[in-house]
């Protein structure tokens, strides 16, 4: 059969019907609600991305007989920020040596630190989108193509292309290992850790403040105004400008407040500190946090705690929460791989970045081991002594 790819210009180009069929099509949960074509084209309307934002959305479809079968959430940047998967020094590389960076395509979800498929189709088509990216990237002279956070099915698949480079990183992710409740998940932690951890959520939640976590029609728009003011705070002072505008909140209020846990605390009927969620079908993913009063590890009980309690009561399988963060060790958030696929058109170049992509590995791949030994959880028979003279 003859396969067509096409670029369109934005979601809106594309009905929800045939983007998000090509993920599920019975009317259950997605498996993660960043590739769906509501958030999709919440980020294209809101002006999140498009014309100044450095993302200009072009996605990809693939179609066979007429019928799109395939697709990609694809963009050309004209920078390296919001992808979390950190290239900037090989731009500053190849443009020392003379060549230019940017534009490049990237196959992302903008601004989202959250593994899932970037291939939306069945698998038998994942070769002919990566074709048709390749001749894209080689036809518009551009440098690079960037597929990150993509599944590692998705990595292992396409790595075998002899030009795609596989990057592996590692975020911090928390398992539900059939845990009944909170008890029984600090029950798994060394003893140390989990009086540290009692101690913490003690702390945050004598301060007298009141923690509700909202979902669905309990989110109410005033709720959305307190968020703001919390993420303008915090994007202001790690990113200097925020990413997101005010009318995304909107667009998730109208179209995904189903998607969406937000775990608020109020002072009263004050609302000052949030931690924003977004609900897959086993996977709670902690996307941003702010506030506008300093409490003593209410951080830790919205961003973490809280995920974890209600990941629990929800039957989900893991809370991804976010890029970077040794902290979150401690927490019973362990190390875990991140995948990524690269082309470089330069095959100079190329070569450069792949032998670099060798040694991270390795040093990725002992970092998580280490990490791993110094979790929280109980390793030994001294520990299981220890909890018994405690008692």
């Amino acid at each position: 059969m003859t396969l067509d790819a096409q670029l369109l210009d934005g979601m809106a180009a594309i009905t929800a019907k045939d983007w998000d069929g090509l993920q599920s099509s019975d009317g259950t949960r997605p498996v993660d609600p960043f590739t769906t074509h509501r958030f999709l084209l919440a980020l294209d309307q809101s002006q999140s991305t498009g014309k100044g934002t450095g993302w200009q959305p072009q996605p990809l479809v693939l179609r066979e007989q007429g019928k799109i079968v395939a697709a990609v959430p694809l963009y050309v940047k004209s920078h390296s920020q919001g992808e979390y998967i950190f290239d900037h020094g090989w731009a500053e590389a190849l443009e020392r040596a003379g060549g230019r960076y940017y534009p490049k395509l990237q196959v992302a979800v903008p601004f989202t630190p959250a593994t899932g498929a970037r291939f939306l189709g069945p698998a038998k088509y994942r070769a002919a989108l990566l074709d048709a990216l390749i001749s894209i990237t080689t036809q518009n002279q551009l440098s690079s193509l960037h597929v990150t956070f993509c599944t590692e099915e998705e990595a292992n698949d396409l790595a075998t292309h002899p030009d795609v480079l596989h990057r592996i990183t590692q975020q911090f992710h928390w398992e539900n290992r059939g845990y009944s409740d909170f008890d029984g998940f600090l029950a798994a932690l060394s003893s140390r850790k989990r009086k540290m951890i009692r101690k913490e959520r003690e702390t945050a939640q004598s301060a007298g403040l009141t923690i509700r976590a909202l979902t669905g029609d309990a989110i109410e728009p005033a709720h959305w105004d307190a968020f703001w003011d919390f993420y303008q705070d915090t994007g202001g002072r790690k990113w200097g400008t925020p990413y997101l505008t005010r009318a995304f909140f909107d667009q998730v209020q109208t179209h995904m407040r189903d998607d969406v846990l937000l775990v608020m605390a109020f002072d009263g009927a004050r609302p000052i500190a949030a931690a924003l969620n977004f609900i897959g079908d086993d996977t709670l993913f902690g996307r941003y946090w702010g506030c506008i009063e300093d409490h003593p590890c209410l951080h830790f009980e919205l961003c973490y705690y809280q995920a974890i309690d209600w990941a629990i009561a929800n039957g989900l399988a893991r809370v991804e929460a976010g890029a970077q963060g040794e902290h979150k060790l401690a927490r019973g958030y362990l190390p875990t791989p991140v995948h990524s696929l690269h082309w470089i058109s330069d095959p100079s170049f190329r070569s450069a970045v792949a032998r670099y992509l060798q040694s991270e590995r390795r040093a990725v791949a002992e970092e998580i081991n280490v990490l791993t030994s110094y979790g929280p959880f109980r390793h030994a028979e001294s520990e299981d002594q220890t909890d018994r003279d405690a008692l």
